[in-house]
């Protein structure tokens, strides 16, 4: 009990001395086949996925903080959560880039899937959800609620960001290396910036019981839109005719635990993801100590895609 009442009395701001650096990047999609992981079409429909699942919220995200950004008395706080309003937008342009440049040209059908998160996003988490105005009282609670999903989200973001980082199978398997720089740069990202969103919720008073409710929101959106989308994409595939796939029918939740326990690597074991989502719901979580900057740092300085941007620059 005291440990909740002192957490309630402090005003956190950065918990991190490094400065985050936004990155501008740019990936050729020319060469990269659908199955950029070879003889692994479910896999690699489940992560082209992530491609229309990500850049409506990433958008999102950066809206929020900007309207927010004013009520940030922490200095390095401030500078924290802009470097991470920059690196989001580079992410949504970098997964939108696949969406048009890669999926698109090989006519997979993705504007359903767009619309589902435009609508999440742009119309339903809005300043104004729906068209309705929030009382002036209530508008505080209404952003801070919506920044305890991003803080919620980004937790599991910085959990997937570790699985793609240290991930060897993809490659051992002969993946395409465009999207497997895309997955992994995203992800170093996702570690480099895994304070901010924490830091920020927690800063303009963020609970910590609330923590509960928004895992079991968050987690529950996070898997059954990934599989909903993916089901989608995968219906409009041959070789998945016969099949399909929905979201609620039990194969493409079996399949998915099947290949992850099959073949270790090439995707996240669903009940493992959700284990994860518990160390965000101990009193004495810090999201310093879920990954390691430095790998982060390392694969950023060497990730194709940021060294191609740093040589046009110069």
């Amino acid at each position: 009990m005291k440990l909740l009442q002192r957490l309630k009395k402090t005003k956190i701001g950065s918990s991190i001395q490094y400065h985050i650096q936004p990155r501008k990047v740019k990936f050729e999609w020319h060469n990269t086949p659908v199955d950029w992981v070879p003889e692994q079409p479910f896999v690699s429909y489940f992560i082209n996925e992530i491609n229309m699942i990500l850049p409506a919220g990433e958008f999102w995200f950066c809206r929020l903080y900007n309207k927010v950004l004013p009520q940030i008395q922490d200095e390095k706080l401030k500078q924290d959560v802009q470097a991470f309003i920059l690196q989001e937008a580079m992410h949504a342009q970098a997964h939108n880039s696949a969406n048009k440049e890669y999926l698109c040209e090989r006519h997979i059908d993705i504007q359903r899937n767009l619309d589902v998160m435009d609508f999440l996003f742009g119309k339903l988490l809005a300043d104004q959800p729906l068209g309705l105005n929030i009382p002036k009282p209530l508008q505080h609670q209404w952003d801070l609620f919506r920044l305890g999903i991003i803080a919620t989200v980004e937790h599991m973001t910085c959990v997937l960001g570790k699985y793609a980082l240290y991930n060897t199978e993809w490659q051992k398997s002969g993946a395409d290396p465009a999207m497997l720089d895309l997955v992994k740069w995203h992800g170093a990202e996702e570690i480099e910036h895994r304070t901010v969103a924490f830091d920020l919720y927690r800063h303009l008073g963020g609970g910590y019981l609330a923590r509960y409710y928004l895992s079991v929101v968050v987690i529950a959106a996070v898997l059954g839109l990934w599989v909903d989308g993916t089901a989608h994409i995968m219906q409009q595939d041959p070789r998945f005719k016969s099949i399909r796939p929905a979201i609620y029918k039990p194969w493409i939740w079996r399949e998915w635990y099947a290949i992850s326990q099959r073949n270790n690597g090439l995707l996240p074991n669903p009940l493992w993801l959700i284990s994860q989502q518990l160390g965000y719901l101990m009193p004495w979580y810090d999201p310093v100590h879920e990954a390691k900057t430095e790998d982060a740092i390392a694969y950023l300085n060497q990730s194709p895609a940021a060294l191609r941007a740093m040589l046009k620059v110069a």
